[in-house]
């Protein structure tokens, strides 16, 4: 890591060019402060992730009586790799409060923006170990994205003590149990994107809607049970030793990790599973897998916020 170069490149931002944000600069601060680590992989660990993606794919599809197939655009990455799609992301989304118009102490803000945004990055590509990505507010026909990232995916397993195939597979199940939502309600992405626009429109013009906000929560919420529901039902074996040692691991750190997670709201998505996974445990103990998957019909049968917490009601409003 080059943490001198790192801030160089973000001090260097403030002086050139214009924009709230110089992405470039972003993207290179990130790398900068970030080892890429290794992918020299074993043709062993090639088939691997193929077979673990492969497996996921049909066994998710049995387990919720649901037609899809994974992204054309399925990668084995590095944390470099990573960092440069994901600012992508970033940029995409960010967009609208780059177009607000000039800030006070223009060079000042850009350097700050651009900083908060190349340690982001860098703490991210430290720590994400796969990725499904839905390319929300990407223009024209980009398929959407699955993505691995290995030296992630093989220091945790080795940290965690816990076998690096099987953590590997489980991972893929995972990632894959997204693409499965996504694949079966194809009306997901310009939902949340609506939702996403009308929040950020609001916040650009120094207003809050708390109600897209909401919305997003609640569907969100909803995407990362039905996802913990399928892997319960799909996975190999048992996987709470994994989870639970992943828990810890996240919850350990310094200070500064513990903020960096924070500040992210990386504990809101951990909340999110846990709210999501009880109420499609529910309705899948009550009414199977294939009524829970009715969810992804169209967007109605998305619960409320209210439902979440009394999936009886969901049942009795969409599969009685």
């Amino acid at each position: 890591m080059n943490f001198l170069r790192s801030v160089r490149v973000v001090a260097d931002a403030s002086a050139t060019g214009t924009g709230n944000i110089d992405w470039d600069a972003v993207g290179e601060a990130a790398r900068a402060a970030t080892e890429p680590g290794s992918l020299d992989l074993s043709p062993v660990e090639r088939e691997g992730y193929a077979s673990d993606v492969r497996d996921a794919r049909d066994r998710l599809s049995k387990v919720a009586e649901v037609t899809f197939d994974v992204p054309d655009v399925v990668e084995v990455q590095n944390r470099h790799h990573w960092i440069d799609a994901n600012v992508e992301t970033f940029r995409r989304v960010m967009a609208p409060f780059e177009e607000h118009g000039p800030a006070i102490l223009p060079g000042v803000t850009r350097a700050v923006n651009t900083g908060t945004f190349a340690l982001v990055l860098s703490f991210l590509g430290n720590n994400v170990l796969g990725q499904y990505d839905p390319l929300l507010l990407a223009e024209g026909d980009d398929d959407h994205g699955l993505y691995f990232v290995h030296p992630n995916i093989r220091r945790v397993a080795d940290s965690l003590d816990v076998d690096y195939p099987r953590f590997r597979r489980w991972i893929a199940f995972h990632e894959v149990s997204h693409a499965a939502e996504f694949g079966a309600a194809p009306w997901l992405s310009t939902h949340l994107e609506n939702r996403m626009n009308r929040g950020i429109d609001a916040l650009v013009e120094g207003d809050l809607d708390r109600d897209a906000f909401a919305e997003l929560d609640t569907a969100m919420t909803a995407v990362e049970g039905y996802a913990e529901l399928l892997m319960d039902r799909a996975f190999d074996d048992e996987y709470e030793d994994l989870r639970r040692k992943l828990d810890e691991r996240r919850q350990g750190g310094g200070p500064i990790a513990r903020l960096a997670r924070r500040a992210l709201g990386l504990g809101l998505k951990r909340r999110q599973y846990e709210r999501g996974a009880r109420f499609f445990e529910y309705v899948a103990d009550h009414r199977g897998v294939a009524a829970a998957s009715r969810v992804w019909d169209h967007p109605e049968n998305l619960p409320t916020d209210a439902e979440l917490d009394a999936p009886e009601r969901w049942i009795a409003r969409v599969s009685p």
